[in-house]
């Protein structure tokens, strides 16, 4: 595992760089004195307020960005941390230490050039498709567009990309391409999908998404690359290098405003319709890291949801994680759309100019906060009004101190009729605090699912001792979790549990410390427990087989109603199929628990 850069070997690096050389080779500076000064590269003027002292760095006096060699790279070259040391240090020909005398493990360059040429077979592909440039047409998409984000096609079968890129199958492994079955065998990872490439900052292919073809059978409508050396989905941002591009020729200038949509295909929809500052997460919520890339590419983040409950909750998911980032002269924004549509749908039937109309009067995330917290508080009610406070106070923490800070704690202050220091935390330990004792929001969320007495009395016992998951043996594991159709929270909890290894109970309640059901967690695993350690793991083992036993019985009366319905031969085999498995496993378990 790559170790930490020592603090003491970046400031010995930026003593060595000549920030006046290093930024007069990407912005043209003039003498001023004993500093330099130019138009600022991150806002547009016309007088030159942006300076360059040798010793102290630069800052900007219109815009306040200001800071390091190191800060200059990441924010005007797009670079990651380690990325922008790496880059100061072959400028002064020296190596990357780390602490431990590990060395900065570096992603395998040749990762990128496979990726490359995949990108290159999957356009050629488009071109000797017909039925899929047929399907782009229809979706409105016209030839520059697809060229632009370099959309191509993975044809249908197993070995399309895997015969004709000719490489090493565990490289194609690591890049994401191919997937190795259990027999040790390799095949093309997607197959009968429109392909979109994902670029980083650098414009190299990192990942590519699929949408399946309409008539295709082969697993879920999108699917992204995986995890590899080279590709982080909770870092990586589609279409945030072809907007860079776009605006202002991609002279490295930040964007006036960047929107964050759902999916790719928005992404592209909007670009062809004259709206190119438009961005998607990779299957993931909207996460803290990629509000810091976004704020390194802009000053305004304005995230576009659909209007139903998954797109409200999505939305607070997003306000939650931008909040550290909320710097000021940083803003976060929310538009909602009307239920059922998508920017792709609303740009088609309104047009640009009435989605920018929207995007334009969008929510600021200050009022949004307010809006939500309020929502169902009858602020006359001295009750409500201290409710309404504490609610607020673990977000209030949240936002970094400054100017939208205080404006924020003095607009509730006024509301709930307090002191503003009542809102605000006196020290960090007690911000700490009230971010864990803040009573979660009400999102409009589906009431608390009634939980049996076995599920609870399992959830209880796991909760106070994670470990005895283990204790249950291999096989016995494997029954439990060998069930597709289980979706309990015992379930997920449990899996919780075998990841966490030989964590305690707590960090095991930590993992839903965002989630509805924590307070329900939190409630079990506080909740009296008349046995003693070593009686846990008897009532453990002997409550998993219960629940064994219930979720078989379950699964047959399932199939028993199925024959009823349709009589088939195949349903029949299935109820004759699962019968044995259930037998079998019955005696599984019984020689597990007399062991």
């Amino acid at each position: 595992m790559a170790g930490r850069i020592p603090q003491s070997f970046i400031n010995d690096l930026l003593e060595r760089i000549d920030i006046v050389e290093l930024i007069d080779a990407r912005v043209k500076l003039t003498k001023a004195g004993k500093s330099y000064k130019a138009c600022c590269p991150f806002h547009q003027e016309k007088t030159p307020s942006f300076n360059v002292n040798p010793e102290r760095g630069y800052y900007c006096f219109g815009c306040g960005r200001g800071g390091t060699a190191l800060t200059f790279l990441m924010d005007h070259d797009r670079m990651e941390f380690v990325e922008a040391v790496e880059a100061l240090a072959a400028i002064a020909h020296v190596e990357v230490p780390t602490e431990g005398g590990a060395r900065i493990e570096k992603p395998d360059a040749g990762l990128y050039e496979l990726l490359t040429k995949a990108a290159k077979l999957y356009r050629q592909a488009l071109r000797e498709h017909p039925e899929a440039i047929d399907y782009l047409k229809q979706r409105g998409l016209d030839g520059k567009t697809a060229h632009r984000f370099g959309i191509g096609f993975a044809p249908p079968g197993w070995d399309y990309l895997k015969t004709r890129l000719d490489a090493d199958p565990d490289k194609m492994v690591a890049a994401g391409l191919v997937a190795r079955n259990d027999a040790g065998h390799t095949y093309d990872r997607f197959r009968a999908r429109i392909m979109f490439p994902i670029r980083d900052s650098r414009g190299r292919v990192v990942a590519f998404g699929g949408r399946l073809m309409p008539d295709a059978d082969e697993g879920p409508k999108y699917l992204n690359s995986p995890e590899t050396p080279v590709f982080h989905k909770a870092r990586e941002l589609y279409g945030l290098y072809e907007a860079r591009r776009a605006t202002r020729g991609g002279d490295g200038r930040a964007l006036d405003r960047l929107i964050v949509v759902e999916g790719y295909t928005d992404v592209v929809a909007l670009a062809q319709n004259g709206i190119s500052n438009a961005v998607a997460t990779l299957g993931t919520a909207v996460g803290t890291d990629h509000f810091e890339r976004l704020y390194r590419n802009t000053s305004e983040v304005v995230c576009c949801f659909d209007g139903d409950r998954a797109g409200t909750q999505a939305a607070w998911r997003a306000l939650e994680a931008s909040l550290p980032s909320l710097r000021d002269g940083r803003q976060c924004k929310f538009v909602f759309l009307p239920e059922g549509e998508d920017p792709d749908s609303v740009v088609r039937s309104e047009g640009r100019v009435h989605l920018e109309e929207r995007v334009a009067n969008s929510k600021p995330a200050g009022d949004y906060l307010v809006e939500v917290l309020s929502e169902g508080l009858d602020l006359k009610s001295m009750d409500a009004r201290a409710r309404l406070c504490e609610l607020a106070k673990p977000y209030v923490y949240r936002v970094p101190r400054g100017v939208l800070r205080r404006l924020l704690v003095d607009r509730l202050a006024r509301i709930a009729e307090v002191d503003p220091d009542a809102l605000d935390p006196p020290s960090a330990e007690m911000g700490q605090r009230w971010m864990e004792d803040a009573p979660p929001p009400d999102l409009g969320s589906p009431p608390r699912a009634r939980r049996s007495r076995l599920e609870q009395q399992l959830l209880r016992c796991l909760l106070r001792k994670p470990s005895l998951l283990k204790e249950l043996g291999a096989s016995l594991v494997g029954d439990l979790f060998d069930a597709t159709d289980d979706d309990s929270l015992f379930l997920r909890v449990a899996r919780w549990a075998a990841k966490d290894g030989d964590a305690d109970g707590s960090v095991l309640l930590a993992r839903f410390l965002h989630e509805p059901v924590y307070d329900e967690l939190r409630s079990l695993a506080d909740s009296e427990q008349d046995l003693d350690s070593d009686r846990l793991e008897a009532e453990f083992v002997d409550v998993v087989e219960r629940y064994l036993r219930k979720r078989e019985r379950r699964r047959s009366r399932a199939l028993v109603d199925s024959i009823r319905n349709a009589p088939t031969k195949e349903n029949i085999e299935r109820y004759l199929g699962a019968s044995r498995a259930a037998t079998e496993q019955a005696d599984d378990i019984g020689g597990e628990i007399a062991v």
